[in-house]
């Protein structure tokens, strides 16, 4: 199929900077998750790779042919590409096929081709239905078949399940996805949520401050993120003091592996929250229960260690009483910053 390269874009909507300097390059047949908190920037570099706005520097190219560049704008309808938006604007005045097929040519074969994509996004049967008359999933998969009745090179889909509830929104995005892998597409999805991404994507490109922090496999940026910013927008997270020695950290709750490439010296570590885990009286470092918080799947207990305060998390609904002594341990290896790379979080 196809491969992008977007290389140091720029866009300002007036004095303000919205992107600022985007360098990612998306290899065929890949599905990438962009990821990132609301403002970043993500949509907006979405309609420029999409050609629905122009930028003010920087290169777009897709299969080798330059789509964006000083003095080259190529506009939307010819960079075949298709996009499918957070509310998937079906036209509620046309049918399931004649949505599907509204972009395609009037030739012979554009009957097929639209029985192909119903075929694909599991519509076939609804042809003759009405937007309003179809469930918020079978909108949005009629919003994917016409992104993909042009056998498009490249499908941008801009946090297009928004607007279904938790269940479904997961349940549609997984179809989705599963459907644009028996396709063979090259496809970025917009979201802000760390599980959709880390769950569906072959990458994980992570937007902060108006360029790409990071952009690699989901659990590199999980378990080993480039910055503290990003470690925060994929999870949440506990920065412990530490001091490194020879692949391992001291810290207030003992001695800890750390993954490859942390120098020695002051560092602060960076813990997912399953990694701290409760274990018996002689094997790990005494904690005082200050409250509890049940949350369904897990119960949330706060710790006082050492002058500050951790979570614990727990299955189920796990009874602590506050003033209770639990002893810690981390479980895996941690990741390593410089101590003075760490802010308080906004």
């Amino acid at each position: 199929m196809s491969q992008l390269r977007v290389e140091n874009l720029r866009k300002s909507h007036g004095p303000v900077p919205v992107l600022d300097g985007v360098d990612l390059v998306l290899p065929n047949a890949t599905i990438l998750a962009l990821l990132g908190a609301s403002g970043c920037g993500k949509t907006t570099l979405l309609r420029l790779i999409a050609g629905f706005d122009p930028a003010d520097a920087g290169r777009i190219v897709l299969s080798g042919r330059t789509l964006q560049a000083p003095g080259t704008h190529v506009p939307a309808e010819k960079r075949g590409i298709g996009y499918v938006p957070q509310e998937g604007t079906l036209f509620p005045h046309l049918t399931v096929a004649k949505n599907v097929g509204f972009g395609l040519r009037r030739s012979p074969g554009r009957a097929s081709r639209v029985a192909e994509a119903l075929r694909l996004t599991g519509l076939t049967g609804l042809e003759k239905r009405f937007p309003h008359e179809l469930s918020g999933g079978q909108q949005q998969r009629t919003a994917l078949a016409r992104a993909l009745a042009p056998s498009p090179g490249l499908i941008l889909l801009d946090e297009p399940f928004n607007a279904l509830d938790m269940a479904l929104r997961r349940s549609v995005c997984a179809d989705v996805v599963a459907l644009l892998r028996t396709s063979g597409a090259t496809a970025i999805l917009v979201t802000h949520d760390p599980l959709e991404a880390f769950t569906n994507a072959d990458l994980v490109a992570v937007m902060h401050g108006g360029t790409v922090a990071q952009c690699a496999d989901p659990q590199t940026v999980y378990r080993m993120p480039a910055d503290p910013d990003v470690a925060r927008l994929t999870g949440p997270v506990l920065f412990l003091d530490a001091t490194v020695r020879d692949g391992r950290a001291d810290t207030p709750l003992g001695a800890v592996p750390l993954y490859p490439g942390a120098p020695n010296g002051k560092a602060r570590v960076m813990l997912r929250p399953e990694q701290i885990v409760s274990v018996a009286d002689d094997r790990g470092i005494a904690a005082e229960v200050v409250s509890h918080a049940f949350r369904g799947d897990h119960t949330l207990v706060t710790l006082a260690l050492g002058g500050g305060d951790i979570e614990l998390r727990t299955v189920g609904a796990a009874e602590y009483r506050p003033g209770e002594i639990v002893h810690l341990a981390i479980a895996g290896p941690a990741w390593a910053f410089a101590a003075g790379a760490i802010n308080a979080p906004p």
